[in-house]
């Protein structure tokens, strides 16, 4: 399957996860540019984390308007994949294309270290293939990851299957201590209600290869791959 990588000015993960899909996964990669205005028949997209322009006005606010997103929003209005890590699930918050918002963490530092996240569903292609009953050991690394919305748009997500991670301590457990920004309700990972555009803080692509001693974050990947093919 053909996955393209959204490359936006202060993308630092995108080489990552070119690495993971194209040399762990065996998948088609190509690069995409924030100027362009072709998706090059991709069958997924992927908006890798870093700090696009900056992190000027709020992180993500200027990527939302660069050309390529206006092909990546037709494209997950069609029922395409679209997947989003740290920065590029603050583009997709801004663009629209998935509720809510990240605000600055709840102690106003950035955060950069290994967190716990459990699967809240396996009923979406992200988590397919993610274990349910497991923590999982992935990598944060973000000043603005604190997630937010109003009170009737959370309950209708989570009656809605839309939230499909959340923090937790090491045993699985979601606690306030092993909530590192302050998200509500340890939101680390959500999807929209159509559950084809996903995002996330965390960083699978730091954790899906052996030589880094954590392969916790491939099943993410192995989801994706399934979707991608079965689509």
């Amino acid at each position: 399957m053909k996955f393209g990588v959204v490359i936006f000015p202060g993308s630092n993960c995108d080489q990552d996860m070119i690495y993971v899909l194209r040399n762990i996964m065996k998948q088609e990669v190509v690069e995409l540019w924030h100027k362009d205005s072709d998706l090059q028949g991709c069958d997924a997209v992927v908006l890798p984390g870093g700090f696009s322009y900056g992190d000027y006005l709020r992180s993500g606010a200027i990527a939302r308007f660069s050309p390529i997103m206006t092909e990546v929003i037709a494209f997950a209005g069609k029922g395409g994949l679209v997947f989003g890590v740290c920065n590029g699930f603050q583009i997709l918050c801004e663009s629209g294309l998935l509720p809510g918002a990240l605000l600055h963490n709840s102690e106003r530092k950035f955060i950069c270290k290994n967190v716990y996240i459990k699967a809240q569903t396996a009923d979406t292609l992200l988590t397919q293939a993610v274990p349910q009953d497991k923590a999982l050991k992935i990598p944060i690394a973000h000043g603005e990851g604190r997630y937010y919305i109003d009170a009737e748009s959370l309950k209708q997500m989570n009656e809605n299957g839309q939230i499909i991670f959340r923090y937790c301590d090491e045993n699985g457990q979601i606690t306030e201590a092993a909530n590192p920004n302050g998200a509500l309700e340890n939101i680390a990972g959500v999807c929209n209600a159509g559950k084809n555009v996903f995002g996330m803080m965390p960083h699978p692509e730091r954790a899906a290869d052996e030589q880094l001693s954590n392969t916790d974050g491939i099943s993410l990947f192995r989801s994706l791959v399934s979707a991608a093919v079965a689509r």
